[in-house]
This record gives C-alpha cells, structure tokens and sequence, in this order.
C-alpha cells in the first residue's frame, strides 16, 4: 500500500507541475500582476479530499519549490510559498470544518493566495501602494475559485484512488 501511495503523490505532484506550466502558457490581458488561473490548485484541492491535508500540504509545498526552480527565480518562490501557505492554512480550516462546500473552499483558497502575494509585494515595495490591485485581484480570485472548485468537485466524485 505504501508504494501505491507514493506513485499517487508522484502523480500528482508531477500534474501540479503540469498545470502549472500550462497556466504559464495561458495568456492573460490583465495588467495586474498576480492575476492567474490557479489550475495547480486542482491537484491540491483533489488531494486534500481524497488522500489528508498531510499530503495536500505536501504537495503544494513541494510543487512550489520545484515550480520555481524550473520556471521561476528566487521572487516567485517567495510569492507563490506566501500564498500557498496562506490558502492551505485557510482551505485546510474550512475543510475541518465541514460546513464548506469545495467550491467555497477553492473561492478561499484562491483569495487568501493572492492576499498572501499582496503582503510579500508590499512587503518587498517596502511600500502599501500594492493595495491597490486588491480589488482585481479578489474578483478574479473568486472568479477563478468558482473554477477550480467546481472542476475539484467533478473530480472528487468520480475519480477513485
């Protein structure tokens, strides 16, 4: 059973990597930086349901690291690590809750991530004027959220480990 495990975390860490590069591909005509799609977080919205929050916090953690490591530099992992920490420590909370639906988890997920992002920014600006995206950032946060969870939701219900 263990090796099983495993070779389903190796999966889903490499379909993580995979989401995330085809989001990078994906253009957007945004002008706000941040603004994405957030198709990794399938991956860590399917393994927080289906395997435990150990391994979702796993996963998302470890395909951030080697997310930026291949496709990024050192200012992407210190952006993309603030706001996964962020949104797992909110999605996780709201899982254990049980009054959550995954959408409204993923909507949490997605708008604590780009609030984390916004800290670091401000933080590195030395300067709050980053504030100003906020509202952008939370519409399209939520709009992509709506997303994501209802697709996490499809697959939490049809796909078996």
């Amino acid at each position: 059973m263990q090796a099983k495990k495993i070779a389903t975390m190796g999966l889903l860490v490499a379909l993580a990597m995979v989401l995330s590069w085809v989001e990078q591909l994906v253009p957007l005509s945004v002008t706000v930086p941040g603004v994405k799609l957030g198709l990794a977080n399938l991956a860590v919205i399917f393994t927080l349901c289906r395997i435990g929050t150990r391994a979702a916090w796993g996963l998302s953690l470890l395909r951030v690291v080697l997310v930026s490591l291949t496709f990024g530099n050192a200012y992407s992992l210190w952006y993309s690590l603030a706001g996964a920490l962020l949104s797992l420590v909110v999605m996780t909370l709201l899982r254990r809750t049980g009054r959550f639906s995954l959408l409204g988890i993923s909507v949490a997920g997605a708008v604590c991530h780009n609030l984390g992002q916004i800290v670091v920014a401000a933080a590195v600006l030395g300067s709050a004027s980053m504030v100003y995206y906020l509202p952008v950032l939370l519409v399209s946060g939520t709009a992509a959220g709506v997303c994501i969870g209802a697709v996490a939701a499809i697959l939490v219900r049809r796909v078996r480990l």
